[in-house]
């Protein structure tokens, strides 16, 4: 694949390699610059630098381009989770406030892609390979919580997918009005990362998760 800037007008123009690839970042650049409800499937092709025709090669209408494009900000987003959490390495609680910053790190440095995943209406069952990134993502988000549910007594233990989405809701909440980085974001007294992490601090020790004592490990 190949990309080259047009003189003077900073647009990405196609000229060989793979479409698919091409037209992806097409939809990315549209995205950020009008919103995923702003641009046609033309628009897209023309941004890409090819025929109104060619996207049809991978794509059978703008619906489908974003299902891929919200695949791929998935994936992306489910290895960064994952690397945040680490499998609870080396302090549970600590890698659980590592997976609430990176959740809000992806809406703030991956906007077109969370906006694609979130805000452009389409559906999961669109795309068993959407379903199938979607799922993995937030599978991540369970089993860090099944993880800190367990350091609780089996009798005050919550369901872990009530638990999954309530701190779910509270990391997507925070992340899509102060978190992003586009002009959505709303402005905020204190880093959005602190508040993140005094609601999760809130919220579990409601429940009675308590954070290891200094220097533990687990």
């Amino acid at each position: 694949m190949s990309w080259s800037k047009d003189s003077g007008s900073g647009r990405r123009g196609y000229h060989h390699g793979n479409l698919r690839e091409a037209l992806i970042q097409a939809a990315l650049d549209l995205i950020a610059e009008k919103g995923p409800a702003g641009f046609t499937f033309a628009d897209a092709a023309r941004s890409a630098g090819v025929s109104s025709a060619a996207p049809y090669r991978h794509y059978r209408d703008r619906e489908a381009l974003l299902a891929d494009v919200a695949r791929r900000g998935f994936e992306l987003f489910g290895e960064r989770l994952a690397r945040a959490w680490n499998e609870g390495k080396p302090d549970p609680y600590a890698s659980f406030e590592g997976l609430g910053r990176a959740y809000l790190a992806f809406a703030r440095e991956e906007p077109a892609y969370y906006s694609a995943m979130f805000e452009a209406g389409v559906p999961l069952s669109a795309d068993p390979a959407l379903r199938q990134a979607s799922d993995h993502a937030f599978a991540v988000l369970r089993n860090a919580t099944e993880t800190l549910i367990n350091t609780l007594p089996k009798e005050n233990r919550p369901p872990a997918l009530m638990m999954s989405l309530h701190i779910w809701a509270l990391s997507h909440g925070i992340a899509s009005l102060f978190g992003r980085g586009d002009a959505g974001r709303r402005s905020m007294p204190m880093p959005v990362e602190d508040l993140l992490e005094a609601g999760l601090l809130v919220y579990l020790r409601g429940l009675g998760v308590q954070a290891s004592p200094p220097g533990a490990q687990k």
